[in-house]
């Protein structure tokens, strides 16, 4: 007896491993293949550069953002996918206008800093606002000032990023207060302005970054910009020298009434449960000063070309692969609030959300929002993905866009993580261009992102 039980377990052992070792080299192969022919035919490159160079800018609510909606809906349908739509969505329109500047005189002598009005920013008065200058370097340093100090006058964020962190995503967080609520808390006690420090790892060029910021109702609604990182320094210095000196403002953003716009969604239908879906996907919009190149074009891309390395294989998955270009995450996130509220509403079942909105540099990992099991369970896909690519999966991660389903349904959702050493020099500026995006770069996104489709799709979570 006790020799059939060692012979039926070492026969059970020996099973397991046979299947282990198929499936393996199974999954492995679609794997390699799929950065093969990623590399190869570099297609993600080509739409990046068309979407970047002959669409361009494609702030949410403009010409440009149109433009995107209808080329992305005709690239889809072009390669064949199994059903492609537009969501209807509202969204806010805000556009930045032609003026913008900002100076001193030292000695007689004006001194240009350049500026981008935040997104969202009031304009000043024609001739622009002019006023002292209280440099601060936290919200809480503009409470201890108080209004005796800061009514009437201009309030200057200059908080550095911090150049110790590895992540340079860390320092971005530290910062963002800066542009975010800097104009609010500075209204709160009576500022004519503000502007800030911008969100850059920079500490050689002079490119101001833009981005989304707030207003709050009940308080005046301040002009509100970013200085370039050697402007910052500069008027940091100057203000060392003459605490006393004048500061002059012109902006001229205008916001719009709100204006029709779409999500923009492609499929391919599972066979076995067309009903789960597995979404991913990036933000089709972007700032008005650059071509959205990195920011995030790459994550459309990415997206629609996870799908695009399904078809080259001839994949037909089990479950619906929906590839959603969001519109309106730069600021208020109402596409992917309004692919949440459909999902809901639907009844749809989606069994992961992935998301791309870190740039077009080299894929790291994946950020994983979910339970402990499946957290676990997903570590073990790890040894399908070539070290130079995909080498973790962290705890925390997702993105803007699928969090409102996350957070509303409990979907797991991922974050595409990238090498971002060099992504918050460009960041929201006119730097983000198809120039500075490599095609080898983001074809290993595109890969990675349909390898991890595929492994979902095929295991599940």
């Amino acid at each position: 007896m006790k020799h059939i039980i060692i012979i039926s377990l070492t026969l059970s052992l020996l099973s397991c491993q046979t299947n282990r070792s198929t499936f393996d080299e199974e999954t492995s192969d679609v794997i390699n293949t799929f950065y093969s022919d990623a590399l190869e035919l570099r297609e993600s490159y080509e739409l990046l550069r068309v979407l970047s160079k002959e669409i361009g800018p494609r702030p949410s609510g403009s010409d440009g953002a149109k433009r995107a909606v209808l080329w992305t809906k005709e690239i889809m349908e072009g390669y064949g996918f199994d059903t492609v739509y537009l969501q209807d969505v509202m969204v806010p329109h805000w556009e930045r206008g032609e003026v913008e500047e900002a100076y001193f005189f030292n000695n007689g002598e004006k001194v240009n800093l350049s500026i981008l009005g935040a997104g969202g920013t009031v304009s000043t008065p024609e001739g622009g606002v002019t006023g002292k200058v209280v440099e601060v370097s936290s919200l809480d340093e503009v409470d201890e000032l108080g209004e005796e100090i800061i009514k009437g006058n201009i309030v200057f964020y200059n908080k550095a990023f911090n150049q110790r962190y590895i992540n340079v995503g860390t320092s971005y967080g530290e910062t963002g207060f800066q542009r975010r609520s800097g104009a609010v808390k500075a209204a709160e006690y009576g500022a004519i302005a503000s502007v800030f420090r911008s969100l850059s790892s920079s500490t050689y060029d002079d490119f101001p970054h833009t981005g989304g910021m707030s207003y709050k109702e009940g308080l005046d609604s301040i002009p509100h910009g970013g200085l370039g990182v050697l402007s910052s320094e500069k008027l940091s210095q100057a203000l060392k020298n003459n605490p006393d000196l004048n500061l002059t403002v012109k902006l001229s953003g205008k916001w719009y009434p709100d204006a029709p716009s779409h999500n923009v969604i492609g499929l391919i239908r599972g066979q076995k449960n067309p009903e789960k879906i597995i979404t991913v996907g990036g933000h089709l919009d972007s700032w008005d000063i650059g071509e959205g190149a990195h920011d995030d074009g790459a994550g459309c891309v990415h997206s629609i070309g996870a799908l695009r390395l399904f078809q080259k294989q001839n994949i037909k998955p089990n479950n619906t692969i929906r590839a959603v270009m969001f519109m309106n995450e730069e600021f208020g996130l109402r596409g992917g609030l309004k692919y949440a509220e459909i999902a809901v509403k639907e009844g749809e079942q989606h069994i992961a959300a992935i998301e791309s909105d870190a740039s077009g540099y080299v894929p790291r990992g994946f950020g994983f929002s979910g339970s402990e099991e499946q957290y676990n369970k997903i570590q073990d896909w790890l040894k399908y993905f070539d070290k130079n690519t995909i080498s973790y999966f962290s705890k925390g991660g997702g993105g803007a866009d699928i969090g409102p389903l996350h957070r509303q349904t409990g979907t797991p959702m991922f974050g595409l993580s990238i090498d971002g050493q060099k992504y918050f020099e460009m960041h929201h500026t006119a730097k983000d261009v198809f120039e500075l995006v490599h095609a080898r770069e983001l074809e290993l996104g595109t890969a990675s992102m349909a390898s991890l489709v595929y492994l979902i799709d095929k295991y599940g979570l």
